[in-house]
């Protein structure tokens, strides 16, 4: 199956025609590979020495700390790279265990081929300078959420965060339980904490939609432990 219109979507390739994609694809071996719900891509610890791109279905990114706590860091959906930040480097070993959400196809480019593109177009060089950097941005929020002691700290930095560019009601970009996943929390506890802000008048709670009457007073949250 040709995944080039597919890619087209794909950050590394933003920009670029279809018929350029196929291009580019023609002149590096690649191969897909397809695996069923809950099937291990990669596992935390290997090395990457492949370009890996989700082209059917979607995959998720898991962690487990010191004390066996698995912490999700993301969904992957098509057609997004797998941890691409750490192709290249000197410590370029997968961080996280990557399992296949669904029925899933993932596309391998092995590194070598990723650079030959990478000095054939310039566009795919932007591109792939523009993830990297992107990623870094990314993985730094996610160590600040995760270094909120609380879990109620967390969500008031998230809903803030949020606040910035949809205003006082804001959507939160996933379902409850997913966002349990991100905080590393058991859904009824992420429940509960909501339940307490939304009591406490810091927060107005309508499934995915959170209103905040009032910005100032739930910064407090965060000042009162700063």
């Amino acid at each position: 199956m040709p995944y080039s219109d597919i890619l087209t979507r794909c950050p590394i390739f933003r920009g670029l025609p279809s018929h350029r994609i196929r291009e580019l694809l023609a002149s590096v071996t690649s191969r897909v590979r397809r695996y069923s719900k809950g099937e291990m891509i990669a596992q935390a610890g290997e090395e990457c020495r492949y370009l890996m791109i989700v082209v059917e279905g979607s995959v998720k990114g898991e962690m487990t700390d010191a004390s066996g706590r698995v912490i999700k860091i993301e969904d992957v959906e098509t057609p997004r790279p797998i941890g691409f930040s750490f192709i290249f480097g000197q410590q370029n070993f997968l961080p996280v265990n990557v399992t296949a959400n669904e029925e899933t196809a993932v596309m391998f480019i092995p590194k070598p081929d990723l650079i030959s593109m990478l000095q054939s177009d310039k566009q795919v060089l932007q591109n792939v300078l523009d993830v990297i950097s992107s990623r870094g941005q990314f993985l730094s929020q996610k160590i600040r959420t995760l270094s909120l002691k609380s879990l109620r700290d967390r969500i008031a930095q998230m809903l803030l965060e949020l606040s910035r560019e949809q205003g006082n009601t804001v959507t939160l970009p996933s379902s409850q339980s997913e966002l349990a996943d991100y905080f590393g929390v058991a859904r009824p506890s992420l429940a509960r904490t909501l339940g307490e802000m939304a009591d406490e008048g810091l927060i107005v709670v309508n499934r995915r939609i959170i209103t905040i009457p009032d910005i100032r007073k739930l910064a407090a949250v965060l000042s009162d432990r700063s």
